[in-house]
């Protein structure tokens, strides 16, 4: 089975191996037609701690590792830079 993969952005690295992760996502709403984005949190394993707030990460389903989390950390694509 092929794993599917997220990217978005880290919004919180304040637990220990764990970030979340704010992905969004484009569509068309059915009836209007307009163009509307959803955003949904992801819970994922970080298993060196490597994330910050702001960096753009690509995330891999897993099997459960805990209650909320079911995606790991597959590789960080862009470190935010202040």
């Amino acid at each position: 089975m092929v794993k599917k993969e997220r990217i978005g952005i880290v919004v919180s690295s304040k637990t220990e191996k764990t970030i979340v992760v704010a992905v969004q996502t484009r569509y068309q709403h059915a009836k209007y037609g307009k163009t509307l984005i959803q955003t949904k949190r992801y819970m994922a394993h970080d298993e060196a701690n490597t994330c910050k707030a702001g960096d753009v990460v690509l995330l891999e389903e897993s099997p459960p590792i805990s209650r909320n989390k079911k995606w790991k950390l597959k590789e960080v694509l862009k470190v935010y830079e202040q």
